[in-house]
Formats: structure tokens, sequence, C-alpha cells
């Protein structure tokens, strides 16, 4: 792991103020590795409320919050309007139901080249523009999908999607998460990912509702998958960029050269942190892993395995989803008291134990495993948005999670593919002409090596638990722009906020007078 990583060891009675942690002294990888285990040491900070918790947001922070959800759902939901008429695609356009699949694969595949761009743009120029841009490409690209008239057509702009797709995440976690109170991230992380849960639940119901029930047959899903952005565009629109942006961004003006600024940023993360960006891309690869081979092929583990009737199988998924996102919030605010490190771990020992049940159960009493097998898969989730933002460069929190977060799931993207091909050699028998395979068998070694990896990837890497994001506790930035330049810069900031404030709390009266009294001044 990166040697001049640093980490906050907490005291266990007093919760301070959020600061970034000072530099540490060089270590060498044997001092490094012997940390591991006394840092994973849980510092037990205070519980407050959860509610108490929610209540310390404002409401600007609610409204970034919100805003940040309602895309990276929106966003989830487009993605599994393909998933959801994979058959009903297939007989359109001639193809076999495998061909289609390509439509997610290429969605997969191109996810990485959005969070590259988009990233960079966001912590170049702001995350408000990039974020609307992103959502006008869902209007445009969804809409497209519905008029799609051949393979060809789809194909392009499921992978036109991947790329809007794939610049989403990273704005809408640092929108939602970069001016969140500190003691309010583990929660209001653990509810962000669940935006993904959330809107395969919306895609599942809209669905049924929209597919094969008018003329158009599966084209008004999409269609109806093209609306909710403009809405999320002009809430976007409403709202200004966030402080620790315009923090930043004060300090590059103050500089004199924003861009050469922003470049000199670059070299300092990539020559400090790159052992870190290598170490978050293959954890992010275990955690895609965890949820894609525990998700992708369930629903046809229960049918061609254990003969599940078509609603038997969707009130299980459902269910399942309401564990994941139950397991998501909770986890999410157990990692500010335990760590977000202890918290993955324990609950992804947790999803080991369960994984027996959760794949070799053939009742309908499947569901309460399913729920609690979920339970932990997005429990884990949880702790990745704020994880993933308190580790990752200030000067480009926006690229190193998204980036991270979409090349973890291009890596993991052949699961069920692996799955299926290991379970058609474990067969059953068949089914009338239906072949039948031992799809719960392979799912649960595969999901336990997957654990495994999890678990010492997380075990060997840093944390950075309450860490600060603001620009003055920035080393990177402290050594790119200088520490004159910051001060300036937010000295600059203060002033702006304490007119602001003193013009907003002024007495009317006295304003008036002030004024009466310039005006006969001038005459």
């Amino acid at each position: 792991m990166d040697p001049s990583s640093n980490e906050k060891v907490a005291d266990a009675t007093h919760v301070p103020e959020a600061v970034e942690s000072p530099a540490p002294h060089e270590m060498t990888i044997g001092e490094y590795a012997s940390t591991r285990l006394t840092t994973l040491k849980p510092p037990m900070h205070h519980a407050p409320n959860p509610f108490r918790l929610l209540g310390m947001l404002s409401g600007k922070q609610w409204l970034f919050f919100l805003v940040g959800f309602l895309a990276w759902t929106w966003d989830a939901f487009d993605f599994f309007t393909v998933s959801l008429t994979v058959s009903d695609l297939a007989e359109t356009f001639g193809k076999t139901n495998t061909q289609i699949t390509w439509g997610i694969t290429l969605v997969l595949m191109f996810r990485s080249v959005g969070s590259t761009i988009f990233g960079l743009a966001a912590d170049r120029y702001g995350r408000k523009w990039p974020f609307v841009v992103n959502n006008l490409l869902f209007i445009v690209l969804e809409l497209g999908t519905g008029f799609c008239q051949n393979y060809k057509q789809f194909l392009a702009c499921r992978a036109l999607f991947g790329i809007a797709m794939g610049g989403l995440y990273g704005n809408a976690a640092a929108t939602a998460l970069e001016d969140c109170p500190e003691e309010a991230r583990g929660i209001v992380s653990g509810m962000l990912q669940q935006g993904y849960a959330f809107g395969y639940l919306l895609a599942t119901a809209f669905a049924r509702g929209l597919v094969n029930t008018t003329s158009h047959g599966w084209r008004p899903l999409f269609w109806f998958g093209a609306c909710p952005p403009v809405l999320i565009i002009i809430f976007r629109l409403c709202l200004p960029e966030t402080d620790a942006y315009i923090e930043r961004d004060a300090v590059r003006n103050e500089k004199g050269n924003i861009g050469k600024t922003f470049i000199a940023e670059g070299k300092v993360a990539l020559k400090r942190h790159w052992l870190l960006l290598i170490y978050l891309v293959m954890l992010m690869a275990g955690f895609n892993f965890m949820s894609h081979g525990s998700q992708d092929l369930y629903p046809t583990m229960l049918t061609n395995q254990y003969n599940f009737s078509p609603n038997a199988v969707t009130v299980t998924q459902v269910v399942a989803n309401l564990g994941a996102m139950t397991g998501g919030t909770v986890i999410g605010y157990s990692s500010q008291i335990f760590g977000r490190r202890f918290s993955i771990i324990f609950i992804s020992i947790i999803g080991g134990a369960l994984l027996y049940p959760y794949t070799y159960t053939s009742s309908h009493a499947v569901i309460a495993a399913a729920f609690f097998e979920q339970f932990c898969v997005q429990g884990a989730w949880g702790v990745i948005p704020i994880h993933l933002m308190e580790l990752s460069p200030g000067s480009f929190r926006t690229f190193v999670v998204g980036t991270s977060y979409q090349l973890g799931n291009l890596a993991s993207s052949a699961s069920s593919t692996i799955e299926s091909t290991i379970g058609s050699r474990f067969p059953l028998p068949p089914k009338g002409k239906t072949k039948r395979y031992q799809y719960g068998k392979v799912m649960c070694i595969f999901m336990g090596c997957v654990y495994v990896y999890v678990i010492v990837m997380t075990f060997v890497g840093p944390e950075y638990l309450r860490r600060s994001f603001e620009v003055n506790q920035d080393s990177d930035l402290n050594e790119a722009a200088g520490h004159d330049t910051i001060e300036k810069a937010m000295r600059k900031i203060h002033q702006r906020e304490a007119g602001a404030h003193q013009q907003q709390h002024s007495d009317p009266e006295d304003i008036q007078t002030s004024e009466k009294g310039v005006v006969q001044q001038q005459a």
C-alpha cells in the first residue's frame, strides 16, 4: 500500500472537529503492514440519534443530497430498462437474447470513458454544468433507444448511454457529500448509494405497467425514462455550486492561471497517490464482483434450478432490494461509529455466512435469505461513496470516485457469464426440453471467493475517517498553489460572506438613513 498514506487515529471518547490528518513520517512497506491490524480497531465514536444527524443538514445540503440521489436513482432506472426487456428487444430486432445483452455489456464497457471525461470536467469546471450535460444525454439517448429501428442503432445508442451513465456517479457523490456535515457523512453515504436499488425497484414497477400494454410494445418504457431527467436538470439549475468546489475554484482564480493550476494539482496528485489510485480500482473490482455476482444470475437460478414462477421471482427481487436499501443505510450509519474498514469487513463476513441459504433454499422461504444477503452486500456498498470521497485527492475527487468505480465495474462485467459458463458443467435433470443447471452451487462458491477478496483488499487498504474536505486542509493543493494563495482566497471568501451576512441583517431604517445621507452629500 501507499507508504505515504495518512490515517487518523481518533480519540475513542471525544468527537473532534473534522480535520484532515497531518502528513505522517515516511513509512516502509513493513511499517505500513504492521499498522493494518491496529488501525482496524473500531474507534467507537459517539453514536448520535440518526434523526438528529439528518437534522444537522441545512436546507441547501438537503437539496444537494436530493438532486444527487434522484440523478443516481434515474441513472439506475435507465440502465435496467434493457435488462427488463431483453426478450422483447430480441423479438423486435430479430436477434437472440445473448445478442441483445451486448447492449448491457457495451454500457459497462463505456462507463469508464464517461467517468474520465465528465469527472475531469466536473473537477475543472464545477459540478453543475457537467451534471446538466450528463442528464441531457440521458434524455436524448433514452428517446433514441425507444425509436431504434434496427440492432445496430440499438447498440450505438447503448454504447453512448454507457458514456453518459459512467459520468454521473462521481458527480452525484461529490454533489451530495462534499458539503455534508462530517458526523452525518456515514448515514448520508448509505442513503445515497441505495438510489441504485431504488432505481431498480422503480424500473421493475414501471416495466410491468408500460411494457406490452400498448401497441408500441417495449418502447414506452424508454420514452418514459427520458422524462424525469428534465425535472432533475431544472432542479440542478436552481442550485449553486457546492461550497467545497467554490473554495477550490477561488484558490485557482487567486493563483491567476486556472488551467495551469489545475494541471499542477494533477501532477501532485499523480505523484503522491498513484499507488492509491490503483488500489481503489482493485477494491472497486471486488465490490462490483460482489454485487453482480450475487444479483445478475439470481433470477435465472430461481427460475431454472428451483422452478420459481415469474411472479415469485419478482417478489423475491423486490424483497431483496428492500433489504439492500435497508442495509446500505444502516451500515453506512454504523461506519461513522466503527470505522469504514471495520464495517465493510464485518458485514462481508456475515454476508459470506448467509451464502448457503441464499443459494440452496429451494422454497419460497428463500425470500428471507435474499433480504439479508442483499442487506449485507449493499450494506458494504453503503460505506463506499464516503470511503472513496475521503480517500480521493481533493482536486480530483469526482474523477477518482467515478473512474475507480467504473473501472471496477468494467473488470466485473463478466460476472454472470463466468457463473453461467461454470454452471453449465453441473447439469440437473431437464424439465421437458429446458436444460437445468446447479447455478446455486456456482454462485455460492464464486461469491465466497469474492467475499474473501473484498475482506483482504479492505484490510490492507488505508482509511481517512473524518477527513476534512476544506481546501485549507488539502496538502496537495497547498503544494500546487502555495499556502499564501490559499490564505488570500479564503480571506476573500470570508469577507464576501461577512459582507453578505451584514447586509442581510442590517436594520432597514439604518440603510434608509445611510442612503439619505449619501443623497444629501451628492446634492
